[in-house]
């Protein structure tokens, strides 16, 4: 059931003691927003290094080694910006349900998510084959990498319109 504002569950949300506590404290929604930045910075970063290894960059290095690297720091921004941007959301919840390009965020990081899990249930599987140095990826590992970038590149931009609709 839907209130005048949003979804009961949304309104309930952020009229509830954690939305409330965020939005009173002087430091705590600026901090976690920080926080949040840091780690989509950290989860952005780590892919972005495999994906332009994957889409034929820096052949020089090997892929196992560049995920080896990065692929947990990747992991480490994302174990920071989910509960970051879930506190952000609680904060605001009627907001951000009302906002559509918080929608497409939403949508555009669960298509990176699946485009992630289709690599690793794919090509990653032989990547001892043609991660070496030197070697062309193939092509779907290149076009998941492609894709990688543009749906986290899109989810980097939407979420910085969040604020402007």
């Amino acid at each position: 059931m839907e209130s005048g504002l949003g979804p009961e569950w949304a309104v309930w949300l952020q009229e509830g003691a954690l939305g409330r506590t965020m939005r009173a404290s002087f430091l705590l929604y600026p901090l976690t927003n920080v926080l949040h930045i840091l780690g989509f910075t950290a989860l952005a970063g780590g892919i972005l290094a495999v994906d332009l290894r994957l889409i034929g960059l820096g052949r020089r290095l090997a892929l196992d080694q560049v995920a080896r690297v990065m692929l947990p720091v990747a992991l480490a921004g994302l174990a920071v910006a989910v509960p970051t941007g879930a506190l952000l959301f609680v904060t605001e919840a009627v907001g951000m349900w009302n906002n559509p390009v918080f929608g497409w965020k939403v949508a555009i990081i669960a298509l990176a998510g699946a485009n992630a899990l289709a690599l690793h249930a794919g090509p990653w599987r032989r990547v001892a084959e043609w991660g070496a140095p030197g070697v062309k990826p193939p092509p779907r590992a290149r076009a998941a990498g492609a894709a990688s970038l543009l749906f986290w590149g899109g989810a980097v931009i939407l979420g910085r319109l969040i604020a402007y609709f």
